[in-house]
């Protein structure tokens, strides 16, 4: 029998994960895109190294920004886990994992960044590189950069195969969420991947299967979940 305040429980567990995961857009936004978007002139390392010591103190909010949304994705995951263990530990498990797995890798990728500042800084010890060496350099570690998310994206693409799967499953959410969580997965791989077998291909798959992410954590936030069949779940868990 699910009780008054076994219902707030659970619905302030899901109402949570929708929060912390819909917190991730804008810090997405402004973390990961902005500072391509801003600052990076393209096939022009003057401009692109000008931009960025024009507005260092945005520069380095985006680190910050990069930085915390790893610890918000954590914390995202671990709820989930929470309340999508009950379907199937294993896939939920393996949910976490990939999470874990992508956030050191993100969070090692923003030292690139870094480098960007102390090239820009002029420290004495770059005194040996001239300022067309200095500029060509930010642009190598801002690319580094972008080798390391790429990287790191490999596992948010992979991470929502297994959370598809328990929504799709677990009878107290939508199936059509589950099923495009599952989609998003795969516009991560391509993007990923693509390249290297279509090295001109310029489209980003992510940006038209990312829907899924979009309407889970709204869903979340705004209708919860089934609390019966939550609990009747989490009972045949036990």
């Amino acid at each position: 029998m699910t009780t008054k305040e076994d219902t707030k429980s659970i619905q302030r567990t899901a109402r949570l994960a929708g929060f912390l995961y819909l917190l991730l857009l804008p810090l997405g936004i402004f973390g990961l895109l902005y500072v391509p978007i801003a600052f990076v002139v393209p096939g022009d390392a003057t401009a692109t190294a000008t931009n960025i010591a024009n507005s260092i103190s945005v520069y380095r909010l985006s680190i910050l920004t990069a930085l915390l949304i790893q610890i918000v994705n954590i914390s995202v995951v671990l709820t989930l886990y929470q309340l999508l263990k009950s379907v199937n530990k294993y896939m939920a498990s393996l949910m976490v994992i990939f999470i874990f797995l992508a956030a050191p890798i993100a969070m090692l990728s923003e030292i690139n960044q870094f480098a960007v500042l102390a090239l820009l800084n002029g420290t004495d010890h770059l005194a040996v590189f001239n300022t067309a060496q200095l500029q060509a350099l930010v642009v190598f570690f801002l690319d580094m950069h972008d080798y390391g998310v790429s990287i790191a994206s490999i596992f948010w693409g992979f991470w929502l195969f297994p959370m598809g799967y328990l929504v799709f499953k677990s009878g107290f959410l939508p199936k059509f969420l589950g099923i495009l969580l599952m989609i998003g997965c795969f516009g991560y791989l391509i993007d990923f991947f693509a390249p290297f077998f279509f090295p001109n291909l310029e489209i980003t798959v992510s940006q038209f299967t990312f829907i899924g992410e979009l309407l889970f954590p709204l869903w979340l936030l705004i209708k919860g979940v089934n609390v019966e069949m939550w609990q009747k779940r989490a009972l045949e868990f036990v």
